[in-house]
């Protein structure tokens, strides 16, 4: 978090003194007062002497609300004043609401009497309650007030030398003042909303005993937002220590010294001597505690300063920040909050603080914050570092700064950020790293393969990373703030500035071009991903550069669109600006990965012998023979047009993913690939050759995904097809089919069926939709056991009224429903048997005159173009009234 400028009012006092002008006046609180003020301490003192009327006016409550601490000098007569009672009850109320500390004096009183009412304190209030029926009302709050505020820590007077008792508590407030950050005393962006989702998790009104983790990357803002809550609830605690910086401490010290340290803070003693540990328990376990121990990365300073709840009174509570997740969860701790990052907005303002402090166009403000928002991310200390240099420059000095940044990180945001990767293990810094150059945005799934075939077990590898918040995963995709990926990259470059052939990984074409070209790449490089897009030369692919590379790993020659591109592009490819020479060999031993986009040759090399190969990708290649590879998981061969039939699988049993789209002379698949127990994804997508899949297809027990659309030729499924008992998703469009095995219906566990697209003469695709004898009426026979399918497209399909698509009422899970572009006059009544129907799409259904009573379910309805509707019918729109918010209406 950081300060900004903002409308509401700010602090103006350190102190407010709330004193008996008749006692102490002109003797301890004048010396007080001058004390304070000798120091630096901005105080407020009401310099009227004589009280005037029984309301205090607006400004001293507004003193009182905008001080950071309150002094009470409570003396013999200060009860006897009305006037100083409720400037007491303020007090009261702005240290439970704003967090404000207030330091009792007792000058000449024995504490228990004001905290028991008796005494002078007791005659007083007695005195107050005769008096007036209007003081009636307030003599209990005032009872409660003076009770809470001598519980408090604070200073008796009695039996002290005067000058040494003032000098004591100046110095205390002075120590006080200087240990609040900036942070405490200015407002903070988007500070309030934060504290109060984490005044919610620490459930200040329970009496049980809580712990809380604060947990996020560096530079987040973590300790702020701890330093903040705080400051603001400590005074409802007996005991407070917020002990910043514990990790440093435990390296820096030592155990013993760093339990001396938290017990110094929390008993504020000085001078405490210890030799062993101690027990904290004994010390504290009556104790309502609020103690923050921040920046914790190690478990053994949770386990000697904060061990069990036990340890502490009712109604503590216990705030660690960290950057691991996994540390939290191995002391028990499960209430998380997870501290986030600035909004758009909230970083505008943060910016705009920096930008009232220097002379800024409004043009040169709006370019700057866009490019610093544009960097930062969201990240607070990446904000503020580069909203308080760059604000200072010249529009010339901040372009050319920025222009730096991009590639060379800014020093202060890389050592926060690098704390964290510290922190790891070997094989965790090895997955953060290849992540980092590598695989940000990559599929989990697939990531994991690739680098658990590395020997980084890489499941538990990424928790790591998880727990550190050095990734995320969103859409099954590893995610990674920018200025991570860069401090990984970073990392990678500083292990040779000068010679990038000495580096571990990697990805920029500038210097994968200099350590090929010049023959400087070493046995230390393990990655090597080259993207083509930015090639401008054509660049040899030579043995000889490859030969000292022993532990090269990874391996990818790509084009950034390769996944995006069109099956229409095949028959142009693109000239490959790598050149692959006729011996081109690499020390295949360590090659998990090879992603080699264009390879010009018919075959692999006669010795290509990749025994730990997890992935081969050779998109837009001539390859017509390939090889066996025990552990290979990954083939994709897409676009490769000269391929003609698939190999024999029988020596790639391990194969979990297979892409053939786009193989336009692709006739037959191998009889063998039945034998790929463990394949779940099937790609052949545009092979327009293919005229079938062979019998063995149905032996492919781990398949969820079937991808045949485009597969112009293809004519017929196996009979007994339905062996596929875990298919999930079938993806058909535009195929040749003009019959389903009668097996189809056992495909349970389908959720996702397309045939768009499968025309044929009308209603011959449609052959299935037949009446079957002793049957009630006619049905779509291989459809009718599909009880798990969510989604059917049945789209541009020549569907007509003898299609007989009354058969589609057993689907009952079905949710969206696809017949666009087809011939039907009608709908049959049966569609409103859909009872989960959302989504109904019609759109150019040109010969459709009338539908049906709908599901009640429907929240999407697409009737546009269907030129010849005329009756949509008032009971229609009843039927659609129970969910009348439709996304989408649209009617003619």
């Amino acid at each position: 978090m950081g300060s900004a400028a903002s409308s509401t009012c700010q602090r103006r006092y350190d102190v407010f003194l709330s004193f008996r002008g008749e006692d102490t006046r002109n003797n301890f609180t004048a010396h007080l007062h001058q004390a304070l003020c000798q120091k630096g301490i901005n105080t407020f003192i009401d310099d009227h002497k004589l009280e005037r009327g029984q309301i205090i006016s607006p400004e001293l409550f507004a003193a009182i609300e905008n001080s950071l601490f309150s002094v009470v000098v409570l003396s013999q007569n200060y009860a006897s004043s009305r006037w100083c009672l409720e400037e007491l009850v303020k007090i009261v109320e702005c240290m439970k609401s704003r967090g404000q500390r207030v330091l009792p004096i007792f000058y000449n009183v024995d504490p228990s009497d004001v905290r028991k009412q008796r005494g002078i304190f007791g005659e007083a209030l007695a005195k107050h309650d005769q008096e007036s029926l209007e003081n009636m009302g307030r003599v209990q709050s005032w009872k409660d007030a003076l009770t809470q505020v001598a519980n408090l820590s604070g200073w008796d007077s009695r039996d002290k030398n005067e000058p040494l008792l003032i000098k004591e508590i100046v110095t205390t407030i002075l120590n006080k003042l200087l240990s609040l950050s900036v942070a405490d005393t200015e407002n903070m962006v988007g500070l309030d909303a934060r504290i109060q989702e984490v005044e919610m998790r620490l459930c200040l009104e329970s009496n049980d005993i809580l712990m809380l983790g604060i947990w996020g990357i560096g530079g987040i803002g973590k300790t702020t937002l701890a330093k903040a809550i705080y400051n603001k609830i400590r005074s409802q605690f007996e005991m407070c220590s917020f002990f910043e910086n514990v990790g440093e401490d435990l390296a820096k010290k030592g155990l013993i010294r760093l339990q001396q340290k938290f017990l110094s803070q929390i008993l504020e003693e000085s001078n405490l001597n210890m030799k062993v540990l101690t027990s904290i328990k004994e010390r504290l376990c009556s104790k309502k505690v609020l103690v923050v121990l921040d920046n914790v990365n190690d478990p053994l300073i949770l386990k000697s300063l904060v061990g069990n709840q036990d340890w502490f009174g009712r109604g503590s509570r216990i705030i660690v920040t960290t950057r691991d997740k996994r540390l939290l969860a191995s002391h028990g701790v499960f209430n998380i909050y997870e501290a986030r990052r600035f909004n758009d907005e909230e970083a505008f303002e943060f910016l705009t603080y920096y930008s009232l402090k220097h002379e800024l166009s409004i043009d040169d403000f709006m370019e700057l914050s866009r490019e610093v928002l544009g960097y930062a991310q969201g990240l607070p200390l990446a904000v503020e570092v580069l909203g308080s240099f760059l604000f200072s420059m010249t529009r010339e000095e901040w372009r050319n700064q920025l222009n730096k940044l991009k590639c060379t990180p800014n020093l202060k945001i890389q050592e926060v950020l690098e704390i964290s990767y510290d922190g790891l293990d070997n094989k965790e810094k090895n997955i953060f790293l290849d992540i980092a150059c590598f695989f940000e945005g990559e599929d989990k799934d697939y990531v994991i393969e690739i680098l658990d075939g590395c020997g980084f077990f890489s499941l538990s590898g990424i928790r790591a990373l998880l727990d550190k918040s050095l990734i995320t995963i969103y859409s099954n995709k590893l995610m990674m703030h920018d200025l991570i990926q860069e401090m990984g990259r970073e990392i990678v470059r500083r292990q040779s500035l000068e010679l990038p052939g000495e580096r571990s990984r990697l990805w920029f074409h500038e210097d994968i071009y200099d350590a090929l070209k010049r023959n400087t790449a070493s046995e230390k490089i393990e990655g090597i991903f080259l993207n083509l897009s930015h090639l401008e030369e054509t660049l040899d692919f030579i043995s000889q550069a490859f030969s000292r590379m022993r532990k090269l790993r990874l391996l990818k020659v790509y084009k950034y669109k390769d996944t995006l591109r069109n099956f229409k592009d095949t028959s142009n490819k693109e000239k490959c600006r790598v050149n692959f020479s006729k011996d081109f060999k690499l020390c295949y031993d360590s090659l998990r990965c090879l992603y080699l986009h264009g390879y010009s040759f018919k075959s692999l090399p006669n010795d290509f012998n990749p025994k730990n190969l997890v992935e081969l990708s050779m998109p837009y290649s001539d390859i017509q023979q390939l090889w066996k590879g025990i552990k290979l998981k990954f083939v994709d061969l897409s676009y490769s047009k000269y391929l003609i039939e698939t190999p024999d699988f029988s020596g790639v049993t391990n194969l979990r993913r297979l892409v053939l789209k786009g193989c336009v002379s692709l006739r037959k698949v191998h009889s063998s690939l039945g034998d790929l127990k463990n394949l779940s994804f099937l790609n052949l997508k545009n092979c327009k050759m293919l005229k079938s899949l062979p019998c063995s297809t149905c032996d492919l027990k781990s398949l969820e995904t079937l991808i045949l659309s485009g597969c112009s030729k293809f004519e017929e499924f196996s009979e007994n097809f339905g062996g596929l008992e875990i298919l999930k998703e079938l993806y058909a469009d535009e195929i040749a089919l003009t019959v389903f095995p009668s097996s189809f219906s056992f495909l349970r566990n389908l959720e996702v069926l397309s045939f768009s697209g499968c025309k044929g003469p009308p209603s011959t695709f449609w052959v299935l939709l037949r009446r079957i004898s002793n049957s009630i009426g006619p049905i779509l026979q291989p459809l009718s056991g599909l009880c798990s399918l969510v989604k059917l497209n049945l789209s541009d399909c020549n569907l007509t009224d003898e299609s007989n698509l009354s058969s589609l009422g057993p689907l009952s899970s079905l949710r969206r429903l696809y017949l666009g572009r087809n011939g039907f006059v009608t709908l049959p009544s049966t569609i409103s048997l859909l009872t989960n129907l959302q989504v109904l799409d019609l759109e150019n259904c040109k010969r459709l005159q009338a539908i049906p009573v709908l599901p009640s379910s429907l929240i999407e309805l697409d009737a546009e173009n269907c030129t010849s509707l005329k009756d949509f019918s008032s009971q229609v729109l009843k039927s659609l009234l129970p969910t009348w918010e439709l996304q989408k209406r649209k009617l003619m």
